[in-house]
């Protein structure tokens, strides 16, 4: 369950945030949005494939210009004529295919520039968070670590009443999957 809602808070926060649909730190119906993530793995669970969730990916469409959802459908088009294609598609190497994800990672990264690089208690979790990402493989592993340092760092520097108590529970969980996992 955490890897999955992270994964998908993580892709939905930079995606809205790069859409500009972001009023006051806050994404309007984030509640629909992950509904529909959510129900988008049950139907993948229920029909046997991997579990289905939004990736940061979405990126992409949105810095051409889609905003709707528009450019989803035709993307979802575009993977059913590939469909058609993919034996034939399955002799392209993950070396062919690293520049469109370099860019979408450049697009990503524009969002760093919001960070506030100027206090010591946001720079650490937010350099682990970002190099841990791609060196794990899992967004929601930089997310975790970032969850765990910031109270910690927060605590360290005695601005223990400045972190939301769910913070620090966050980080309490995190811990304790990272030690079960």
């Amino acid at each position: 369950m955490f890897v999955a809602f992270f994964d998908t808070a993580g892709a939905l926060i930079a995606v809205a945030s790069q859409a500009g649909l972001m009023k006051d730190n806050k994404i309007p119906n984030a509640g629909r949005a992950l509904l529909a993530d959510a129900g988008s793995a049950v139907a993948g669970a229920v029909l046997g494939t991997s579990t289905t969730a939004s990736f940061v990916e979405s990126s992409a469409g949105i810095a051409v210009g889609g905003r709707t959802g528009f450019t989803s459908v035709i993307i979802a088009a575009c993977f059913g004529v590939a469909m058609l294609f993919s034996p034939i598609l399955s002799v392209i190497t993950p070396e062919v295919t690293a520049p469109a994800l370099i860019i979408v990672g450049a697009l990503m990264a524009t969002e760093i520039s919001k960070i506030n690089w100027s206090n010591l208690a946001v720079i650490i979790p937010s350099f682990v968070t970002i190099i841990m990402m791609p060196l794990t493989f899992s967004v929601a592993t930089g997310i975790a670590l970032g969850f765990i340092l910031y109270p910690l760092m927060m605590l360290g520097m005695g601005k223990l009443r400045e972190v939301h108590p769910i913070m620090y529970v966050l980080g309490f969980l995190f811990v304790g999957y990272f030690i079960y996992v």
